[in-house]
Parts: structure tokens; sequence; C-alpha cells
């Protein structure tokens, strides 16, 4: 073929869009994606197949009934198609949906802008997450007190069910999300637009998919995890106490520090705007796994295991634990509060003195305070108080400690992934700041 033959036109990449009077063609702002993440293709696979599998193990195994292993006893298992498809299960779950889509559309909110984005456009978004939460407890309370505890021990006793439920629904929405990404203009994520079907479907092709008003990954994001995760802690509580007669400390401390977790990430709720999942990643099958499974049934392990067996703690416990909580906290929400300052309101008097890289692009990058400790020095303190959260469940077993396990091999992973990022955009500059600022995460080791 000749160098003056014309190719022929692609749809897709010829189509254009205006912004501000300024056309863009799709195939510019649409690149196909040639570095893979998670292994590629492979790994893809691998994780669509052992994250539904190890959700289902830990509802199967740690369900109120059975004994909280950490390992799967193959020959133990007894999954059949009866006890997986429970359709009261399924109903109440796609019932729960509806009520958070619900009240995003009827509860006011605050409208907020978000990154700029390729197009140079900046979308909007209803925020109204904490509304909800507010929304959820009262109706949680309320229930309590006209009917007693007994309409929760519907999640214990369905609890494999929810679970099937909520890996068949991150299938389906996941193919749906998909097959939506083909649509007019659709803006991709960078990393989804490679062309293999089975890695786009995980890693998610479209960057911000929207049903009118509603940003499918921004409402996603935290309501139906962090809410979901919430309400079955509580509704364990409730089963220990159908059990018991009683409720035991250390199932309080744990339903009060989660409890707590997920209302400062829903308080700060317009601080996800600017975070990778949303400005970088696409909406697919894995925050859809992630947000409607992962979270809400994986990180309940503590008070699934704190309900089949119940474990008194001391005052000398209870100190240190709430010692290490507390003081893990306040590191994670400090840290966190002076870049949010120091970002967003540079003349506050909290941020005063602090020093800082100037780079090439215009951005300022912190070299002291919490962030000339260690890069990632956020990163740290969330891992320590996920301690908190397993250690009053004691030592009987490795169950209770799968979260803090997993969050390491998550944040390590997390990390690498901004490094990159970051080192891609500010090049000289993220290496000049990575020689000021030497730790990633752990100052003296990593």
């Amino acid at each position: 073929m000749s160098a003056n033959t014309k190719r022929k036109a692609n749809p897709q990449e010829e189509r254009k869009v205006s912004n501000n009077g300024a056309l863009y063609r799709f195939s510019s702002l649409n690149p196909q994606t040639t570095r893979f993440e998670f292994g590629g293709p492979w790994g893809a696979s691998a994780l669509l197949l052992v994250m539904p599998l190890l959700t289902l193990h830990f509802a199967y195994e740690c369900d109120g009934i059975h004994s909280c292993t950490f390992f799967p006893e193959l020959g133990q298992m007894h999954w059949t198609f009866e006890n997986l498809i429970d359709y009261q299960a399924i109903l109440a779950y796609l019932a729960w949906v509806a009520y958070l889509i619900a009240l995003f559309h009827l509860l006011p909110g605050k409208s907020v802008e978000g990154t700029t984005l390729r197009t140079g456009k900046r979308l909007r978004y209803k925020l109204n997450g904490l509304k909800t939460f507010y929304t959820t407890l009262g109706l949680c309370a309320g229930v309590v007190i006209t009917f007693g505890h007994s309409p929760f021990l519907f999640i214990p006793r369905h609890f494999l069910g929810i679970v099937f439920a909520s890996i068949l629904f991150s299938f389906v929405v996941g193919f749906l999300l998909y097959a939506k990404s083909f649509g007019s203009q659709a803006l991709l994520a960078l990393p989804g637009n490679s062309g293999n079907m089975v890695y786009d479907y995980f890693i998610g092709r479209e960057l911000n998919p929207r049903l009118g008003d509603l940003d499918l990954k921004c409402f996603s994001e935290l309501r139906p995890g962090l809410i979901g995760w919430a309400l079955i802690n509580f509704s364990f509580a409730c089963q220990q106490y159908e059990v018991m007669g009683r409720v035991t400390n250390s199932m309080i401390l744990v339903n009060l520090f989660e409890l707590w977790y997920v209302f400062d990430a829903i308080y700060n709720e317009p601080a996800i705007l600017s975070t990778m999942d949303i400005t970088s990643d696409g909406f697919g099958w894995m925050l859809v796994c992630a947000d409607y499974s992962w979270v809400p049934l994986n990180y309940t392990l503590h008070t699934r295991y704190l309900a089949v067996y119940p474990n008194d703690l001391g005052a000398v416990a209870m100190a240190a634990i709430l010692t290490l909580h507390l003081g893990s906290y306040y590191v994670f929400r400090a840290a966190n509060s002076q870049k949010h300052q120091f970002r967003h309101n540079p003349e506050s008097a909290d941020v005063q003195g602090l020093k800082y890289l100037q780079t090439q692009s215009g951005s300022k990058l912190l070299i002291s305070g919490y962030w000339g400790v260690a890069r990632h020095i956020n990163y740290l303190a969330d891992w320590t108080m996920s301690f908190a959260w397993s250690l009053p469940c004691g030592f009987g077993g490795l169950c209770p400690y799968f979260y803090p396990i997993y969050f390491a091999f998550l944040l390590l992973h997390r990390e690498g992934r901004d490094h990159e990022k970051c080192h891609a955009k500010y090049g000289k500059d993220w290496e000049k700041y990575c020689k000021i600022v030497k730790w990633r995460i752990l100052p003296g080791i990593y």
C-alpha cells in the first residue's frame, strides 16, 4: 500500500466532540491501552474467578454456624444451587440498591464540580451521601424501636444468598457497563481501552458512565459498600444478642470503630472526586464488584466472627485497642486534612510554613509535615487502624485478620500505581521529590 493511500476511516476514531469551540478527535481522546495492569488479561481472568469464590468461601464458612476457617477445605464445601439461589435474598438485595438510588434522587444534595477531563470539561456531581447515611441510620433506629432486633436477623439467616446475589449483580452490571461503553461519544478510561474484551470488561472502559444526573461510579463509590458494611455489622450484633441475650464489648467496639470509619468517609464525600478511582479508572466489573460485593460482604468478617466466637475484652486490652485506633485515626485524618488544606486553602494558618517542591507542571508537592515523613503516610495510618478492628476478635483464628492482610497488598499496589502515574506526570521533578521524601509508606523500611 502506497504512502498516499488513505486508510479507511473508523467511525469511532473520526467522531468529534466540541468543547468551548474546540474540536477533539476521539482517536486522540481515547488512545488504545498499551500497558496492562493487574497482570493483564490472565490476571483479570484470575481475579474474575478468585474474588467471587473467596467471598463465597468466607460467607459459607463464617455465617454464624460454621467455624470461620481462613483456608478453604475443598472436601467440606457443599455449595449447591439450592443454597446459593435464595430468591428472598435476591429481592432484598435489589431492593437495597433501589432504595439507595431512590434516596439519591429524593434527598437534596450539593452540586460540586469534578476535576478537568481530557476534553476540557468538568462534570458536576450531586453529593448527598451523608444525608443517605443519616436517613438509613434513622430508619434502622425506627425499626429497632418499633419491632426490636428481629428484622435484622434476615441478613445473617440469608447471608450466603445475599453474597451470591451481589456476585450475580456485579457480573450483570459489569456486562451492561461494558456494552454501554461502545455508545456515542463515550469518554474511555486510559487503562481500559486495550481491545481485549476480558481485560476491558474487568478494568472498565467508560470513565464516567451516567444515567441522567446519576454518575454511576461516584454513586457506587461510598453508598452501597460502606453503608452496607455498617448495616451488616449491626445485623450480626443483633445475631449475637439473639443467641447470647447480650452483646459483648468486643462486638460493640468493632461496630463503633467501623461505623465511625464509614461516617468519616461519607462525611468527606467531596474528596473522592480527586481520587484515582474517579479521575482515572473506568467503571467496570472490578469497581462494581468492590463496591457492591467485596467491601460490604468481606469487610464484615470481624462482626461475623464475633457472632460465632464472642469475646469479652479486659480493661487493659480495651485501652490498648482504643489507643491504637484513636492514634491511627488521628494521623490518618490529620495527614489527609493537611494535604487538602494545602491544595485548596494554601493561605490557611494550618499549612503556613510547610515546605514544598514546585514542579514544572505548576503543581506543588509537599515535602514537610506529615508528607515529609513518607509519601503515603496516610496509608500507614489506615493500615494500622485496620488492626484495631481485628484485635477485639482475639487470636483464635486467622479469619478476622483477613482484612489487614489483604489491605496491605491493596495499599502496596495502589502506591505503586500512584508512583507510576506521578512519575509520568512530573518526570524529573518526581525523581527529585523521591530523593527528598525517600520513604514510600513505612519510614525506615519501605
